[in-house]
């Protein structure tokens, strides 16, 4: 059988589409050899590779409000702490490397003093990952291995290239999509779609180094920080990627 590599995106509690995509691809038969994750797809892509099933996380994530501002505590600095997200990872991945994990895992974060994206697969797994998750603005910078580390996406919201190479196929998954249907836009969603407008041609320009591409288009209706939604999240992102079954079988 031909390995498959899977690359998720960011995108706070959106993240919670890549577990129906997932939970797809488990019934079409594919499991990933290797993923390459960011923000909430670097959390998701770890909990993943440590065994958890897609309906496992996602009672983890509502459990603890993995996506909400009701997980987040302040910090000194006035912004608030990763310190209940830090928790939760240990809690669930007790052995805190990425060599205790059952499938390889790459976790993109960006050096905000250096401007540099920085690549982890090897060594203490929870500091890459909060790190890679460390949106701006919201949370406390995470200091590690002598660089402050805020979230992935910021340079590099779709990090295939860390599986160039390393697999015979590779799907992504953007779980970032913009709706242009909408009239209306409150205050609270102009960060987000600007952020996402300003990063989206990055994104879109890496699809043809994929096999398949799942990008369901009406991802922007849910918010970043919205686990109300949790459970709809994760049906919208599985009833889309069994949308592609055909496609996706191909690749066994």
């Amino acid at each position: 059988m031909k390995s498959i590599g899977l690359v998720l995106s960011g995108g706070g509690a959106r993240g919670l589409a890549h577990l129906g995509v997932l939970k797809a691809l488990e019934e079409s038969g594919i499991k990933p050899s290797i993923i390459s994750g960011t923000s909430a797809g670097a959390l998701i892509g770890a909990l993943y590779a440590a065994g958890k099933t897609p309906d496992e996380i996602l009672t983890i994530a509502t459990n603890t409000n993995l996506f909400s501002f009701s997980a987040l505590q302040f910090g000194k600095s006035g912004v608030f702490s990763m310190k209940t997200i830090e928790e939760t990872i240990l809690k669930y991945i007790p052995i805190n490397t990425f060599e205790s994990l059952s499938i390889p895992l790459h976790v993109t974060a960006t050096d905000i003093i250096n401007g540099q994206q920085m690549h982890y697969h090897t060594g203490i797994l929870s500091k890459p990952l909060l790190g890679s998750a460390c949106v701006p603005l919201v949370f406390q910078p995470i200091e590690y291995d002598g660089n402050l580390l805020l979230d992935g996406g910021i340079l590099d919201n779709f990090p295939v290239e860390q599986l160039l190479g390393k697999c015979d196929h590779i799907i992504g998954v953007n779980v970032n999509s913009i709706s242009k249907k909408t009239k209306h836009i409150q205050m609270k969603d102009m960060l987000d779609r600007s952020f996402h407008y300003a990063i989206s041609h990055l994104v879109y320009s890496k699809v043809h180094l994929c096999n398949v591409f799942i990008d369901p288009p009406e991802m922007s209706r849910f918010g970043m920080f919205d686990m109300s939604n949790a459970i709809e999240i994760m049906e919208y992102g599985y009833e889309y990627a069994i949308g592609l079954k055909e496609e996706i079988e191909k690749l066994r």
